[in-house]
């Protein structure tokens, strides 16, 4: 392992190609000593000699170059001869620091300094892109958020699609059989990331976290214009958007790409790209995980295929396991958030015999989404320590759940003062915030708006 590269004076976006014939996207950057390119194959279907096409290939461009700015963490971002307007560089200046807060601080970084140049675009120099009404595309994971999604947005007819985004020639299983039930049509992105940041040991690179989900985004909102589509739905909760710890009075987010700051701002961007027929938006934005765990015990139908174990995305499918490992935070907390609502017997069904809340071992895991260890909660995409309290709480009332040692263990450490209370759990399960969800889309229930 060599040392860690010296930081690089500039990070340079240096462009990106269209290639229609083969339905690719191959965006282009520098840092230091090296060149990186990221490719995106979309498939030579859709529209792509419309002018939206080549705008929303921009945005793509602006968000994926987070992957190799990671390497060096320069303190200037160049955009070579992309032009922009002051707005754009403030956006992604907010995009930078925020969405590698986790990378700065796990690096001991400080990128409050950070600097966005290049040529100055007055105005947005947005087109008129004109959708197709009611044709949602909704980036899907596999996990319970997207498929309560799925399931509310596709209550009634409707003309939606799921969007996957995996590796050339790979898909995951924890994706593709969960996709395969709701029996909807998938668009499919071949996502290729540069070789080089596989090797970032031996050349001395930095490594750590990057707003990935806001990557994906972007790529979807390529495949929704080709397509003609009118939205990208989403499926990141009111949760996402607690910070995971506080740093020097500076809030660090794992999950910032999945929270409401990112939401609205990138919705703004887009409308400046592309115009303000392009919704953009999480449809479970005012949810809570308690609510989406309520949800979605009622659909039977995916209890034997959906997975979000952190195992099961392993990019090397020599490690990648096909089931539950029931051991890491991300299995221990969709244990815990489900288990006020599906049956003992069910969820050890769905470990495989390995569900985490029969594994005494794993109480500090649990302590710490509770609240009840001095570290921060785990750098993972779950709940507030609200949340996981009100889980606990009627997870234990439960008549299956009355013996459990672990629930009774982590009750008695967290002690009466800081377990949710009945009416304290049941606020968890109404809306909890405000949403951007356009009317069209809204469940009844958020008609009435709440920003």
């Amino acid at each position: 392992m060599t040392s860690p590269e010296p930081r690089t004076d500039q990070f340079t976006y240096v462009g990106y190609d269209i290639d229609p014939d083969r339905g690719l996207i191959t965006c282009t950057y520098s840092t230091g000593d090296h060149a990186f390119s990221e490719t995106y194959e979309f498939g030579p279907e859709g529209q792509w000699d419309s002018p939206s096409v080549a705008s929303a290939a921009r945005i793509l461009f602006l968000l994926a170059g987070v992957s190799y700015y990671k390497t060096t963490a320069a303190p200037v971002i160049n955009l070579g001869a992309t032009t922009s307007t002051v707005d754009e560089r403030d956006f992604l200046k907010r995009y930078y620091f925020h969405g590698l807060g986790e990378f700065a601080y796990r690096n001991d970084l400080d990128l409050s300094g950070l600097t966005v140049i290049g040529p100055d675009s007055p105005t947005p120099a947005a087109v008129n892109y004109q959708p197709k009404p009611g044709l949602p595309l909704i980036p899907f994971g596999g996990g319970i958020d997207s498929i309560v999604t799925v399931a509310g947005l596709c209550a009634e007819p409707i003309d939606a699609a799921l969007c996957i985004v995996h590796p050339p020639g790979d898909r995951f299983a924890a994706i593709e059989d969960a996709a395969a039930v709701t029996g909807l049509p998938v668009v499919r992105i071949a996502r290729s990331i540069d070789p080089l940041v596989r090797r970032s040991s031996e050349l001395g690179f930095l490594n750590g976290h990057v707003p990935i989900t806001a990557v994906i985004t972007g790529a979807a909102v390529v495949a929704a214009v080709l397509a003609g589509r009118d939205a990208v739905v989403l499926s990141n909760e009111w949760s996402a958007s607690v910070p995971t710890l506080l740093h020097k009075g500076q809030p660090i987010n794992h999950q910032w790409s999945k929270g409401i700051e990112f939401e609205q701002t990138f919705a703004h961007f887009v409308a400046g790209s592309l115009g303000p027929h392009l919704s953009v938006f999480s449809y479970l934005r005012p949810r809570t995980e308690l609510w989406v765990s309520q949800q979605f015990a009622q659909l039977d139908q995916f209890h034997d295929t959906f997975r979000s174990c952190n195992r099961s995305f392993n990019q090397d499918p020599t490690q990648r396991l096909d089931e539950w490992c029931g051991q890491c935070d991300k299995c221990c907390f969709i244990d815990l958030i489900l288990s006020p609502f599906m049956s003992a017997a069910s969820l050890q069904k769905v470990f495989d015999g390995h569900e985490p809340l029969e594994q005494r071992e794993l109480e500090s895991s649990f302590g710490a989404l509770l609240g009840l260890s001095v570290d921060a909660k785990p750098f993972e995409c779950v709940g507030d320590i609200d949340e996981c309290r009100a889980a606990l709480a009627l997870a234990a009332d439960r008549d299956d759940r009355k013996d459990n040692q672990l629930l009774n263990a982590l009750l008695e450490k967290l002690g009466p003062e800081h377990v949710a209370s009945p009416v304290q759990a049941a606020s968890l399960l109404k809306p909890a915030g405000p949403h951007y969800i356009p009317d069209r889309y809204a469940p009844p229930d958020l008609l009435v708006r709440t920003h």
